[in-house]
């Protein structure tokens, strides 16, 4: 057996991880669209929450981009779904939870609190707010 088979395995198995975790971000769908926008927030990439909104909610996004830059933040369980969608419009359900730490304190948002308004801009699904 060649030495090289091992290394070959774990290239194929990191770039499989890489394919699907593009899968999962997707914004191809609103809540593939939604659920980037979180990992984006997340991940604190500007670029990102730039191309994932709208642009009746870019500055706000924005904001929030802001607000959490400074702080470590984690993504946990996140889950969307779309519950209506009509024509270039889409209501999202997401599930999870955002955890702001603050020093010693951490601030935890419950994703299931709000529903997500989600529309099809520019050819590509992009999120808009929460309701």
């Amino acid at each position: 057996m060649p030495k090289f088979r091992p290394i070959f395995l774990l290239a194929l198995a990191v770039g499989i991880l890489f394919t699907l975790s593009a899968c999962t971000s997707s914004a191809d769908d609103p809540a593939g669209a939604a659920a980037a926008y979180w990992q984006a927030l997340a991940d604190k990439d500007s670029a990102q929450i730039s191309s994932l909104t709208c642009a009746d909610f870019e500055a706000e996004a924005q904001n929030t981009f802001d607000s959490f830059s400074s702080v470590a933040v984690e993504l946990n369980d996140l889950s969307c779904k779309v519950n209506s969608q009509e024509g270039d419009t889409a209501t999202v359900y997401c599930s999870g939870t955002f955890v702001a730490s603050y020093g010693t304190e951490n601030l935890t948002i419950d994703l299931a609190d709000h529903s997500y308004s989600v529309v099809k801009e520019g050819g590509d699904w992009r999120m808009c707010g929460a309701k």
